[in-house]
């Protein structure tokens, strides 16, 4: 009878398994595809709602910008209050807010359904991985983060296809927002019935001043950043800029005071003192910045000078998101020295592959090919990630984790904000280098974040 019994339970525990690691893995998946698929949309945005340059930049970087200054919070929000119940809240946000996306009237409105998307993804992602730690051991909880890698990278891959694929059917933008809404709501129901119960009771804390004060300065250098050309660069940003060296170092004092009072800081000078932290984090800034302004400007190249639809324009990217993927998935498999040493080289190969772009603005298979070279070169990042963290004390994994990951956020808002700027103003007066200039831009970026990567290798070795 025992027997029996068990024979009973163990495929009902094995499909709860399986359906909860589905769940979590789709939130996780939805929360990434809605970073890359309103590039696409943004030539259609722009003639539909007549939105500015910097109304475009603000669509795309506005959900980063909140993910990455909440992504931490997000996390200790489901220390102290559950993990199911916040990615609960965390996703109910995010459905709402994505159909006042797909329904936003204006510019104005669709940003601020942005932000708040942000935040319902911050409130999200971070739940995925703890729920896969606490639910899965051995090789199945290898196979769950095998298969959450999947999820991060194909979410670009995707995102890019998707958004062409459905601008394709003649919908309009509003498209690659509310075909995400029936999937959501499915998601939540099934979240309700499936999830582990738990109720927290963590004591890490949430840190509202360390909270309050990186917003402050995340916020003081990118919105003058983003509106200052078609504000004509007023005075007021470029002081609103030399404030935000002032606010975060104002952050820096904060973390320290909570530190001092025995509290728990968003980000623990502990954490950036462990060798490779802090070469770590220069690499995840200026990677990734090439990154989100690569996306940005290359959908407003391809179909406003190229005039490449929607659909032919997605498609022109998707070589650079396999690209991406195939590199990042195989680059664990490798052995650690040949990760170590290697990583420098994906920078290697980005760089003049971003420079190429400007010499093969003309689209076509050059530009495919060139694309390509920068997905696989920019799939080190992954790797990054592991390596600066592995000399983090076990109990400041997380906050490590947690550092990087804002970190990489933050790169690809700066590079949409700075990047992106300089593309729309030699574009919008007609200046025939453009291209040129916006490719040499990314080129440098990739040789700061090469160069990092050279420190990073060496404080590993």
């Amino acid at each position: 009878m025992t027997v029996t019994a068990d024979l009973t339970t163990q495929p009902e525990r094995t499909r709860s398994s399986g359906l909860l690691l589905a769940i979590i893995l789709v939130g996780q998946f939805l929360a990434i595809l809605n970073v890359n698929i309103v590039n696409v949309a943004t030539p259609t945005i722009e003639a539909d709602l007549h939105s500015s340059g910097a109304g475009l930049q603000m669509i795309v970087a506005g959900y980063t910008i909140v993910y990455a200054v909440l992504l931490i919070t997000g996390a200790r929000v489901g220390d102290l209050f559950g993990y199911r119940r916040a990615f609960l809240i965390g996703l109910a946000l995010f459905n709402l807010t994505t159909l006042g996306a797909g329904l936003a009237p204006n510019t104005g409105s669709l940003v601020a359904f942005r932000f708040a998307q942000g935040a319902g993804a911050a409130m999200m992602m971070p739940q995925v991985m703890t729920l896969i730690q606490r639910n899965y051991t051995g090789a199945a909880r290898g196979r769950a983060l095998g298969l959450w890698s999947a999820v991060v990278s194909g979410g670009i891959v995707v995102g890019q296809a998707l958004g062409g694929i459905l601008l394709g059917l003649g919908a309009g933008w509003r498209i690659v927002f509310l075909v995400l809404v029936p999937i959501g709501v499915v998601l939540w129901i099934a979240g309700i019935r499936v999830l582990p119960a738990d109720h927290g009771g963590g004591k890490a804390g949430l840190d509202p001043w360390g909270l309050v004060s990186l917003s402050a300065a995340v916020l003081l250098l990118v919105v003058p950043l983003v509106l200052g050309r078609d504000l004509h660069w007023p005075a007021w940003g470029w002081a609103s800029m030399a404030l935000s060296v002032v606010a975060f170092g104002a952050f820096v004092r904060v973390e320290r005071w909570v530190t001092s009072r025995g509290g728990r800081p968003l980000v623990d000078a502990r954490v950036l003192r462990a060798p490779g932290m802090r070469p770590g984090l220069m690499v995840l800034l200026f990677g990734p910045a090439t990154w989100g302004a690569f996306l940005f400007t290359s959908a407003l190249h391809l179909q406003g000078e190229l005039h490449l639809t929607p659909l032919a324009s997605g498609m022109m990217l998707v070589p650079c998101a396999l690209a991406f993927a195939v590199v990042g998935l195989g680059w664990p498999r490798l052995p650690p020295k040949l990760q170590r040493s290697l990583v420098p080289y994906g920078y290697v190969v980005a760089a003049p592959a971003y420079f190429g772009l400007g010499l093969a603005s003309g689209g076509g298979v050059p530009y495919a090919i060139l694309s390509a070279l920068i997905g696989a070169g920019l799939g080190v990042q992954i790797a990054v990630t592991n390596m600066a963290t592995q000399q983090v004390e076990s109990q400041y994994a997380a906050d490590a984790s947690g550092a990087l990951l804002t970190v990489m956020q933050l790169g690809q808002v700066i590079g949409v904000a700075t990047v992106g700027t300089l593309f729309i103003s030699l574009s919008s007066a007609h200046v025939g280098s453009a291209s040129m200039s916006t490719a040499s831009a990314l080129a440098l970026l990739a040789v700061l974040a090469g160069i990092s990567a050279i420190f990073l290798v060496r404080q590993r070795a």
